[in-house]
């Protein structure tokens, strides 16, 4: 992705509010807003945003496992199976 090719104005985004938002919601690259020569906003479409939600959730859980494995808080699958299904059985 150039982010290059994605940078606008605050002017810009003023005055062409309309077609930014049909052009976001029909790509998947986010429009950089500038202000005094800044980056300061990043504008995308709601799937590209949720995309990137789903993405940073599923790294949230995977540094959490990272985390886990290293401070050895962890069981063997087995022994978690055995305990689920005497779980459910006692239901």
């Amino acid at each position: 992705m150039k982010l290059s090719k994605q940078i606008k104005p605050i002017s810009y985004l003023k005055a062409h509010a309309a077609e930014i938002v049909r052009n976001l919601s029909g790509q998947g690259e986010p429009l950089v807003i500038t202000q005094n020569g800044e980056a300061k906003v990043v504008l995308q479409g709601i799937e590209s945003y949720e995309q990137t939600q789903e993405t940073m959730a599923l790294l949230k859980i995977l540094a959490l496992g990272s985390r886990q494995l290293e401070d050895g808080n962890v069981q063997p699958a087995g022994d978690v199976i055995e305990r689920l299904r005497g779980r459910s059985k006692n239901r």
